[in-house]
């Protein structure tokens, strides 16, 4: 998990860069008095986030990533973004998909100023079931189905970049990272049209009865420390994702990941009464050990759970 900044106005060591960042690529340009190029990158497990800036037009021509790229437009276009059967301009305020992680794809950056958001495909199936024939999961559009998705979509993706994947701690903690990359395949599950099935079949029905509740929830208590998904909690429950959602919702009217929340809620409450804060010992780190990297909104789900701020906790 890093960092890593380029900034050059040479466009064969610009060309080579970003080959090296994303996948094999030609780039053009029809002048070269002048141009800048930027980009910064800060990346987790399985997700990066790159900040990029071209005060010149460069056309481009990328071999397939091998990973689902989401691309969101802050200032100036992305011209004749093409891919199989695609071709699209996104300006400022756009977010969409710059191709199918297995296809080439081409276009123009006219003074453009972007993020790039890539992720590897797998997330997806932590938290939704493929076909039956086992196929992955994919998306099926490139722009969002809404406006609404779109925006809930761009402040998730603000917050990862802005929040966790900018600082170097939060970025080393487990819990927080395998959070972060399901809530933004969730979201972008959400936001963009896909391949998922999302009702509950006749079997799903079926296969959600108690006994599947109490081994979700068993899993759950005894994994509670690791990165697990909604997939690893269906596995051990034996059905689908579909399947012990319905459970969930029909049992406990909750969610998986919400009660997994809360039993790491339950285990930080337990570390912040054994802690003795002449150690050095923190609210935060402890938060942030059991998933939690938000202060402000740990401490408002703890004393929605307690009935006192984490902090006279940890001090009594």
């Amino acid at each position: 998990m890093n960092s890593l900044v380029f900034d050059s106005d040479d466009l064969s060591l610009t060309e080579d860069f970003l080959s090296r960042a994303y996948a094999r690529l030609r780039i053009g340009h029809s002048g070269s008095n002048g141009i800048r190029t930027l980009m910064r990158r800060d990346a987790m497990p399985s997700v990066s986030m790159d900040e990029l800036a071209f005060n010149y037009e460069m056309s481009y021509a990328v071999a397939p990533l091998g990973k689902l790229a989401l691309c969101t437009v802050h200032e100036g276009t992305i011209a004749d973004n093409t891919f199989h059967g695609v071709k699209d301009t996104y300006g400022p305020g756009d977010i969409a998909v710059l191709a199918p992680p297995e296809q080439p794809y081409s276009g123009r950056v006219r003074s453009a100023r972007y993020n790039v958001m890539m992720m590897d495909t797998h997330l997806l199936n932590q938290i939704a079931d493929g076909e039956p024939t086992g196929v992955p999961v994919r998306l099926t559009g490139h722009r969002p189905h809404s406006p609404a998705a779109a925006r809930q979509l761009k402040r998730l993706i603000a917050h990862l970049r802005d929040q966790v994947l900018v600082d170097p701690v939060l970025r080393e903690e487990p819990l927080i990272v395998a959070a972060g990359a399901q809530m933004l395949a969730a979201s972008v599950l959400a936001a963009f049209p896909h391949s998922a099935r999302t009702d509950p079949t006749a079997q799903d029905r079926n296969d959600a009865h108690t006994l599947t509740l109490r081994r979700a929830l068993a899993y759950i208590d005894d994994h509670a420390e690791d990165p697990i998904t909604v997939t690893d909690i269906a596995a051990a429950a034996h059905v689908t994702v579909r399947a012990l959602q319905y459970a969930f919702r029909r049992h406990l009217d909750s969610t998986p990941t919400a009660h997994l929340r809360w039993v790491r809620l339950a285990h930080a409450h337990r570390e912040l009464q054994a802690a003795d804060p002449g150690t050095g010992v923190t609210v935060t780190g402890i938060a942030a050990r059991w998933g939690f990297h938000q202060p402000s909104r740990f401490a408002a789900a703890y004393r929605t759970a307690y009935g006192v701020l984490p902090s006279h906790t940890l001090h009594t």
